[in-house]
């Protein structure tokens, strides 16, 4: 078979780290890569997995959803001039040792929202080698491209790949484990029911020689009290012997690939930055492309939605519309923004959008409270920056429409407008609407039944965008009225029956930040100095008061420990978004308060080049210092919003 594969020519890096074989620091730090389907690679700069999700394709076999870890990782093997020394530049984890250590001869870590790329110095001998991983843009297909550099030496090198080959939530044993593998001169094919890997090489020659290694132990499962180890297949070998500069690709696929040219497979991936804009924002519009992905409509026809966050996360109807003007509006991209509201427009259901799809079914499910406010927020914030009155009055108003109607009359879960004073009231102890959503069987961890603050500003501002003044008169008097408790202390979360609950919390926030306020500036400015002086901290707003009983300072152990801490103090950084917006409005925009808000937002641009996932922004931080980053490694919602408010500051 003929075969032709052109990457992507060395570009400038968006991030560079020199390592120089300091190894704890840089096995936190972790990088991704995405496609535009929900497809990723990731693992750690060092290039050790550290998580279970970490692999060099995790390929979205129903976009954004069905994801299977075809190939978790190569081991790459150097020998000189036929001495039988073994220069390995792979790291792994087991449990009593980390073997290999090729982080000792790491020199250098680069990523742009391309390629990830690591330059290693092969002991001091001379040998320089530089490999290179790269994703094709809506293709279940990753490169691994090696630029070795012998110098006077002779080098053989061996790329022995590992298969998982598995559900990317699950572990792969041995044991039970029956693989069928083909293979040829320069490629092999492993295959377990419906799902299958290819991998080939352009020179490299593969020797067949299957194996396992057993006892992966990734150390993040470890942490959070998940199952920790895995058996990783290797079929064999690839092998090339080289005496000049030379380059070695090595390439994984879902199905076998006959010609690849990732110029053109890329060229979408990078059209929404604009080069002409500081680093800041360049950095923070590659972030954003990585949650937009491509999902198909009802009717099957070419659709977008946005993927919530990576690793483990798909699209949820919630952070997809608080993230839809940070992420779309604000990088100009009206066509899929277009796209993705009017996908949503279509599951409306009983005046509700969806929360989720489920990740095997792609089934929409229908359990929040506040997604569907959102959802108008974000229509009308679309018809305000892209003047697409056609789409917003054909498709996106009778939507609202739907919603504003359904919540009125009463829908799922309780969802229902009180008649008495307008306000909306929801669920009950065992149900969790809110995105506050940390539950576990019945028991749910921040129950907020009744009426939540931010879901009636959320309600009152939809109101208002729909020009239902008269009822919106009421739900403000009622609002001030219900949720209003001094200056000092701002708003009560929750309102159920005559009991209120007094915890002070972000969403409270919203009641500011939002375009239709029901509070009177003084009140407006209250609010802001509480979460100021309670919750705020340098990468985000915690959600309890250090002072309340139920706060939590580390996020950390089984599920349990981790989800009683989930919304009981851990910071949550999208929320900074909301805080900053209103601390802006209520001092007018002002100079001293724009440098404010910058100081503030600093940090949060910070982390996406020193901790965490680099390029990104965490999910949550701990919520006592130092802040650590923990959850999702990258999140949309946190992208879009310090993306939107450092538009905001021309930053």
């Amino acid at each position: 078979m003929h075969l032709r594969i052109t990457l992507v020519p060395n570009a400038m890096p968006s991030y560079t780290i020199e390592t120089y074989g300091e190894f704890q620091s840089h096995v936190e730090q972790e990088w991704l890569l995405t496609n535009g389907t929900g497809s990723f690679a990731s693992s750690t700069v060092v290039g050790c997995n550290t998580r279970r999700y970490h692999g060099l394709l995790c390929a979205a076999t129903q976009p954004p959803v069905g994801r299977v870890m075809l190939l978790n990782r190569i081991a790459e093997i150097v020998k000189l001039d036929g001495d039988p020394t073994l220069h390995e530049l792979s790291v792994n984890i087991f449990r009593n040792s980390i073997h290999p250590r090729g982080d000792r001869m790491l020199r250098k870590f680069e990523l742009d929202d391309r390629v990830a790329r690591w330059t290693f110095d092969v002991d001091g001998t001379g040998v320089r080698v530089v490999k290179e991983v790269q994703l094709f843009w809506q293709k279940n297909i990753v490169a691994i491209r090696y630029s070795i550099d012998p110098g006077p030496r002779k080098v053989e090198l061996n790329l022995l790949p590992f298969v998982g080959l598995r559900d990317f939530h699950a572990l792969r044993h041995r044991d039970g484990t029956n693989f069928d593998t083909r293979h040829g001169e320069k490629h092999v094919v492993v295959r377990e029911g419906n799902n299958s890997v290819w991998i080939r090489s352009d020179s490299a020659s593969f020797k067949f020689e299957p194996d396992w290694w057993t006892g992966h132990i990734y150390p993040v499962e470890t942490e959070r009290g998940q199952d920790d180890s895995e058996d990783l297949y290797k079929p064999g070998m690839f092998a090339a012997t080289i005496d000049k500069p030379t380059t070695v690709t090595v390439w994984a696929s879902l199905s076998d690939v006959a010609s690849i040219d990732s110029n053109a497979d890329l060229r979408s991936a990078a059209k929404w930055v604009d080069a002409k804009t500081s680093t800041t924002m360049r950095r923070l519009q590659h972030a954003a492309n990585d949650f937009v992905v491509a999902r198909k409509s009802p009717d099957g026809s070419p659709g977008f939605t946005i993927v919530a966050g990576y690793p483990w996360f798909a699209d949820w109807g919630r952070d997809t519309m608080i993230s839809l003007p940070g992420l779309l509006l604000e990088t100009g991209r009206f066509d899929e923004a277009s796209r993705v509201l009017s996908l949503f427009a279509r599951y409306v259901s009983e005046g509700m959008i969806p929360n989720r799809f489920d990740d095997y079914t792609n089934e929409p499910d229908y359990d929040t409270v506040d997604a569907s406010l959102w959802y108008i927020h974000a229509c009308f914030e679309y018809r305000k920056s892209s003047r697409d009155e056609k789409t917003f009055h054909d498709t996106l108003l009778p939507a609202c429409r739907a919603i504003v109607e359904g919540y009125s009359r009463g829908t799922r879960y309780n969802i229902r407008m009180d008649p008495a004073d307008g306000l909306i009231t929801q669920g009950d102890a065992s149900t969790q609407l809110t995105w506050m959503d940390a539950k576990i069987g019945d028991h749910a961890f921040t129950p907020r039944q009744g009426k939540p603050v931010e879901i009636n500003a959320l309600w009152y501002h939809a109101l208002m965008l729909l020009g239902q003044e008269q009822l919106g008169a009421k739900v403000k008097a009622s609002f001030v009225k219900q949720f209003w408790i001094n200056p000092f202390k701002g708003l009560c979360d929750t309102v159920n029956g005559n009991a209120r609950d007094m915890s002070c919390r972000p969403n409270q926030i919203f009641a500011v930040s939002l375009p239709h306020s029901p509070l009177n500036l003084e009140q407006q400015q209250a609010v802001v100095e509480t979460v100021r002086r309670e919750l705020l901290t340098p990468v985000g707003l915690r959600t309890l008061s250090p002072s309340d009983p139920k706060f939590r300072a580390r996020y950390t152990g089984p599920q349990l420990q981790r989800d009683e801490a989930y919304h009981n103090g851990t910071i949550w950084p999208w929320l900074i978004g909301a805080f900053l917006e209103a601390y802006l409005k209520v001092n007018r925009f002002s100079d001293p308060a724009r440098s404010q808000t910058k100081e503030w937002l600093a940090p949060l641009i910070e982390h996406m080049q020193s901790t965490g996932c680099i390029g990104s922004i965490s999910e949550i931080f701990e919520a006592a210092p130092p802040h650590r980053p923990v959850g999702c490694f990258a999140q949309a919602w946190s992208v879009a919003e310090v993306l939107r408010i450092a538009k905001m500051l021309g930053m």
